[in-house]
């Protein structure tokens, strides 16, 4: 018989409490049982510690913004230890992150299939109740007045311009005390910098303004150039912004792969360091610390109808079940969760018949799938 594996849970309860309760065997070690949870139960980790412990990791990286629009903060191998302006503050010779307060902030940790089947990515977002999520959400080239919340004295007296992208959880900004490409701001305030023969958009992209996105939760400021043909056509490595057109018509706060809970909204992000790729993106062996590390975000951050699919594919394996014994889960999420958790089984124990048949069966889609759109 046919079970769905978002039923299996709910069917072997017994069985998977007792799995928790036993001690993993050998390179089982890292493959943690994970649970559903509670919302109270968010409150087990203390949201400004792991804050602060990720800001001082170097292989956590962190984002501020909207889909299509984002700033992110990362450190570059054999860059200077970051400065610490205060507890939840870092800046570098290459940018910088201030997060202001995490008050009612709810933290959702998740993880996304790759287009590359022995992968996945990883991300905690942090995010607020809409109504105090809400930024200014301008449409047109506003100039602000000098940024005197910038994180570098220097930097104080430069001017801020809102660039009018019109997202609900971000200003999106950039910084300048140019004398030339603030009279081409000057003369464009008003205007879309997407309107037909509106200067402004060249001058920025010629001139590689600081970059500021501000949100309830903080800013991100980019110092490094514009990806573009200054930089080889690529985004600097560390520290860089993308504002995507295409993206901002979407109209979306994020991406369809993050599972924000209807009503909440991302204002920031962090990366911990990924199990199966480098900070550049290029695959390594498998980090089983890294994979635990998350997995202990994930228990009481993420959500459970994605944990129960991990959870359930997980105790079918550990039995020796055949795949045609199950079903795939009725739900994009909870099909993410089955085929995640056939990807790290396979990392951790290696390609056997089992969990290849699994992989067959569930993981074998061609060009792409509706969990990566």
């Amino acid at each position: 018989m046919r079970v769905p594996l978002d039923k299996a849970l709910q069917l072997t309860r017994s069985a998977l409490e007792l799995l928790r309760g036993r001690e993993p065997i050998g390179a089982q070690k890292a493959m943690r049982c994970v649970v559903a949870t509670t919302g109270g139960d968010q409150n087990m980790l203390d949201v400004s510690q792991v804050a602060r412990t990720r800001l001082d990791d170097p292989e956590t990286g962190w984002n501020m913004g909207s889909f299509g629009a984002i700033a992110e903060f990362h450190h570059v191998a054999g860059d200077p230890p970051a400065i610490r302006g205060d507890s939840l503050s870092r800046a570098t010779g290459r940018g910088a992150i201030r997060l202001t307060s995490l008050n009612r902030v709810r933290p959702v940790a998740y993880e996304t299939l790759s287009p590359k089947p022995h992968r996945w990515s990883q991300a905690v977002a942090l995010c607020l109740p809409e109504q105090y999520a809400a930024m200014h959400g301008r449409a047109r080239l506003t100039e602000l007045g000098p940024d005197a919340e910038a994180l570098r004295a220097e930097d104080r007296g430069a001017i801020l311009f809102d660039m009018g992208l019109a997202r609900p959880q971000v200003d999106f900004c950039v910084r300048t005390a140019d004398p030339d490409l603030l009279s081409v701001l000057r003369s464009a305030e008003g205007r879309s910098l997407f309107e037909p023969g509106n200067p402004a958009m060249g001058a920025i992209l010629a001139a590689h303004p600081n970059r500021v996105a501000l949100t309830r939760l903080g800013r991100v400021e980019v110092f490094q150039k514009i990806g573009g043909p200054d930089t080889g056509g690529v985004a600097p490595e560390g520290p860089h912004t993308h504002v995507l057109p295409r993206l901002l018509r979407v109209g979306r706060t994020h991406p369809a792969t993050a599972p924000i809970p209807e009503g909440w909204v991302p204002c920031a992000y962090f990366h911990p360091s990924s199990p199966v790729f480098d900070r550049m993106g290029a695959d390594k062996d498998f980090d089983s610390a890294a994979f635990v590390a998350f997995q202990d975000l994930l228990k009481p951050w993420g959500i459970p109808e994605y944990l129960e699919a991990k959870e359930a594919t997980w105790a079918a394996l550990r039995a020796g079940d055949a795949p045609e014994t199950h079903s795939a889960p009725g739900t994009r999420l909870g099909r993410a969760g089955l085929r995640n958790a056939i990807r790290q089984w396979r990392r951790q124990m290696g390609g056997t018949p089992l969990v290849e048949a699994w992989a067959d069966r569930f993981d074998r889609r061609v060009g792409g799938t509706e969990d990566e759109a």
